[in-house]
């Protein structure tokens, strides 16, 4: 298991997001991006969740609605990983894999485009 500090993981993110396409980061709409320690303790080893409307099922009823929300959790992801290097790549995936998901792009072809 990694250490790392909350605040030291949370740059993690941000660099993850930094990496993501200018013209993507541009399409997303209406989602913020959190780092929590610990998911639910019914699925205790989950990186990451998406929590929300993708942008392919909203329609010209969306308006006026919180945020969704992308969280990435801490505690799994350096439970997971060895190394720094591997908790970059890690997040990345993670972070990806859930924006993936606010683009309406499902678990099987993320899985596909090996962003499991």
């Amino acid at each position: 298991m990694l250490e790392m500090s909350r605040e030291d993981f949370e740059e993690l993110v941000g660099e993850a997001l930094d990496r993501i396409p200018t013209e993507l980061t541009r399409l997303m709409d209406n989602v913020a991006v959190f780092v929590e320690d610990e998911p639910d303790p019914s699925d205790p080893d989950l990186l990451g969740l998406y929590e929300g409307t993708p942008l392919t099922e909203r329609g010209e009823w969306y308006a006026g609605v919180l945020p969704d929300r992308i969280t990435v959790y801490r505690g799994p992801t350096l439970r997971m990983c060895a190394t720094r290097e591997e908790a970059v790549e890690e997040t990345e995936i993670t972070v990806v894999h859930e924006i993936a998901h606010h683009f309406g792009i499902d678990d099987e072809r993320l899985h596909g485009l090996g962003y499991g």
